[in-house]
């Protein structure tokens, strides 16, 4: 699959997505949105694939945020038709039961940040930066940041970066709990493959149930506690579960089948 803004690579179950307009710093346009939606079709489409990686091309950039060049054109309607569409894309990743990592290089900023939120978890190399300034544009998060941020870091801690527009590195970032690893920046994509080769390791719709047992609860508690119940349920009936069990009594590494 060929696309304009997007590198995309199938290798060992891990498909990378890079957003590439490293002259743009990686900047989010209809474009970017268009084919990120194309690709989230291959993920849940492609029995291959059973994890992402997304990054953003260059030492620069992750994504350092929405392409402004575009908002000129837009009225309130119209504005508000941009910040759906972008939340529609977020939740796809963020619902996906194929774990979707972010591997976060340089700037992470407004749309950018908003992106790497969306993902599962984060890994972010040490030159990392990551805010939601549209304060600093008259504006305030439209791809879902004001919700992300706080479900994450608190409500103290995200009305701070929202309010002043200021920026965390990537350590500050680790400490208030907005990423999972730091890593020296030549390190980044190897730890999270890394990573992603675990979990590709494990059984696959115990994966995915973890998943959507821990989607359904940020979505509602006490949905979230009913869910886990039958995505327990329904893992117990798998091939998986009664080849894990057996692999664990008989002190041997499992082959999960997905089935």
């Amino acid at each position: 699959m060929s696309f304009e803004t997007l590198l995309t690579h199938l290798e060992e179950g891990i498909f990378t997505i890079t957003i590439n307009r490293p002259d743009k710093l990686n900047a989010l346009n209809k474009t970017v949105f268009a084919e990120l939606n194309l690709a989230l079709d291959e993920v849940a489409s492609n029995p291959a694939i059973k994890s992402v990686l997304l990054t953003g091309a260059g030492a620069k950039a992750f994504v350092a945020g929405a392409d402004i060049s575009e908002f000129d054109s837009l009225d309130k309607a119209g504005a508000m038709e941009l910040a759906r569409r972008g939340q529609e894309t977020f939740f796809r990743i963020e619902q996906a039961v194929k774990p979707i990592v972010a591997a976060v290089n340089g700037f992470a900023l407004g749309g950018g940040c908003e992106l790497a939120m969306s993902c599962h978890f984060r890994v972010a190399a040490e030159n990392a930066r990551f805010g939601q300034p549209e304060v600093n544009l008259g504006l305030i998060p439209g791809y879902g940041g004001t919700q992300r941020l706080v479900q994450l870091v608190g409500k103290g801690k995200a009305l701070e970066l929202l309010l002043t527009g200021a920026m965390l590195d990537a350590r500050e970032a680790l400490h208030w709990g907005l990423v999972n690893q730091v890593v020296p920046a030549d390190q980044l994509l190897e730890t999270t493959r890394k990573l992603l080769t675990t979990i590709n390791e494990k059984a696959p719709l115990a994966v995915a149930g973890c998943i959507r047992a821990v989607q359904a609860g940020m979505e509602d508690p006490v949905r979230g506690y009913v869910a886990e119940v039958e995505e327990f349920g329904a893992a117990f009936a798998t091939e998986d579960r009664r080849e894990g069990t057996a692999a664990f009594l008989e002190k041997r590494k499992p082959q999960f089948s997905g089935k």
